[in-house]
């Protein structure tokens, strides 16, 4: 095996399959992941925490023929020596030799196999170029902007920078290798603020990118993290009742997320979703189209090839409300009688998850101002609490907290409220979507507004 100095991550990749096989696997698939980590946080111009760290780790699935399918097992380690690597490759098959058998376990076929040829753009050296210094101003600057808005700005729970790059590489036992290089850095900040009954409230406000250039300036992060907090104090109550909810972009993706969790097809050969069986049929309103995209450049959730070693592709989930697809990895597909969509997703040890690229639901024509205007009487939702989402059921409750929307306008703060609905009829309820789809991550929507479900209030 090459020494670790002198191999790129997919040449060890690509040997560690090669031993596998030697020893005893029908089939391998090796997982080499390396990368550097910086964070900072300050409070009220103090550094509270500083790190900055390396890691590095392999994984190994292998898999043994055995007459009704394949007995699998994976192993892991950050131990690259001869030794640590012949340990992984004996660990892993000796768990194998005591696995059951799956008729439906198995690497893709070799055809399948395949990686986007274009610079996706998801790595930019200047990530790293600032000195500890000025990433620690950047901190700093943020947070001295929140504190500067406003004197209800009393207090902070701190503002950071965060950067890191990472390499990963990915090799099987039916002809496949791939290695690509990412990086990411933000700034954020969450200021607290005192109203005036003396009650306290936090919100915050971050920036994300994949190069230093692409990031928003320090000071518009903490101005625009201030504001947000500032517009929560002196929160109200108000009646249970059934109005227009309109979420916020920043919620709203949580929705989105929801609409993946139910097309996921470990769900759906589960029978744990609500989307069981429901493929070619109505599941939203006619405006709603969702996709999950894989393929767009610089995009947060893009990579040149999934977990398996399938090309990144486009797929829409929902379109005009209409559910196109399920999200399929191999397994998943097999167990369901049809083709993974190269959603593949994994860590280090274990099977293949199945995980989305850049997943968005596509912006409409209203802007949110616009969409606001026809509601006499509504919530604008800013946050949600807790964890009431059944996927089996659709059953949806959440605490919530947001600004209550009359005549068009929002007026005054409220909290202490849940929402509470049905995915199943939520979604089809949708009834408005904004045109301001903005990627802060991997998972993005625009505002949109849903209506019948209730507020639970005073």
């Amino acid at each position: 095996m090459p020494t670790a100095v002198s191999a790129s991550l997919e040449q060890i990749a690509t040997e560690i399959v090669r031993q596998a096989q030697k020893a005893g696997a029908s089939d391998a698939e090796v997982t080499v992941r390396e990368g550097d980590e910086f964070s900072v946080s300050v409070r009220m111009g103090e550094v509270e925490t500083l790190k900055e760290a390396g890691s590095r780790g392999v994984g190994l699935r292998v898999l043994v023929a055995s007459d009704n399918g394949y007995r699998t097992a994976s192993t892991s380690t950050s131990d690259f020596t001869p030794e640590g690597i012949a340990h992984l490759v004996n660990g892993a098959l000796a768990l194998a030799k005591v696995s059951s058998e799956d008729p439906f376990a198995g690497l893709a076929e070799a055809s399948e196999f395949g990686s986007l040829p274009d610079d996706l753009e998801l790595f930019h050296e200047d990530v790293y170029e600032l000195p500890t210094a000025e990433r620690i101003a950047y901190a700093r600057r943020a947070e001295a902007a929140s504190l500067a808005v406003d004197t209800r700005i009393t207090n902070s729970a701190g503002g950071s920078f965060d950067a890191g790059t990472g390499r990963k590489a990915f090799a099987n036992s039916r002809g496949f290798s791939g290695e690509y290089r990412a990086s990411s850095c933000s700034i954020s900040c969450s200021p607290i603020a005192t109203g005036s009954a003396g009650e306290m409230q936090r919100d915050y406000w971050y920036t994300y990118a994949r190069s230093l250039n692409g990031l928003e300036t320090p000071e518009s992060v903490g101005e625009t993290a201030a504001r947000r907090t500032l517009r929560r104090l002196d929160g109200r109550r108000v009646k249970t009742q059934q109005v227009p909810i309109v979420f916020s972009p920043e919620v709203a993706r949580g929705l989105i997320g929801a609409i993946f969790d139910a097309a996921s097809g470990d769900a759906i050969y589960r029978g744990a979703s609500f989307f069981t069986g429901m493929l070619g049929e109505q599941v939203a309103a006619e405006s709603v189209t969702v996709v999950d995209d894989g393929t767009i450049v610089g995009g947060f959730g893009t990579s040149p090839f999934d977990g398996e070693g399938l090309p990144s592709r486009r797929t829409v989930l929902v379109e005009n409300g209409v559910l196109k697809h399920y999200m399929l990895n191999t397994y998943t597909g097999r167990k369901l009688g049809m083709k993974s969509t190269g959603s593949a997703s994994r860590g280090l040890a274990g099977n293949p998850g199945t995980g989305h690229g850049n997943l968005f639901l596509e912006a409409g024509s209203l802007t949110p101002d616009a969409l606001l205007k026809d509601i006499p009487t509504g919530l604008y939702v800013t946050e949600l609490i807790g964890q009431g989402v059944n996927m089996v059921t659709g059953d949806y409750s959440r605490g919530a907290s947001g600004l209550w929307i009359e005549n068009g306008e929002l007026t005054f703060p409220v909290q202490e409220i849940t929402i509470a609905g049905n995915l199943k009829e939520m979604f089809r309820n949708i009834t408005a979507i904004g045109s301001d789809l903005v990627f802060r991550g991997s998972v993005a929507s625009p505002t949109l507004r849903i209506d019948g479900m209730t507020i639970a209030g005073e």
